[in-house]
């Protein structure tokens, strides 16, 4: 192998990144005050999904991710919004 996975598309991945239009809407935004960045890995670990799981869902636009050259970070605050949507309660 050539460290691809197997049948993985190798077209472009289009997310929910943070752009320069959606953080000069955003009130209050400080570029400093962003939090901790996490790598795909990371936050697959912490969810404990696979690493295409969570390129899905940024690609789906279900997790804002900021692009960094080839790869994307997530903000710990993103990841905990995500979660809350989907909790549900089981009883």
């Amino acid at each position: 192998m050539n460290g691809t996975l197997a049948g993985a598309s190798r077209g472009p991945v289009r997310a929910a990144c943070y752009t320069p239009a959606f953080m000069s809407e955003t009130a209050g935004f400080d570029a400093f005050e962003m939090g901790r960045l996490l790598t795909v890995s990371e936050v697959a670990r912490q969810l404990r999904v696979s690493n295409m799981t969570v390129y899905r869902l940024i690609k789906a636009g279900h997790l804002a991710a900021v692009r960094v050259g080839r790869g994307y970070r997530i903000r710990e605050d993103d990841i905990r919004r995500y979660l809350r949507q989907r909790y549900t309660d089981a009883g």
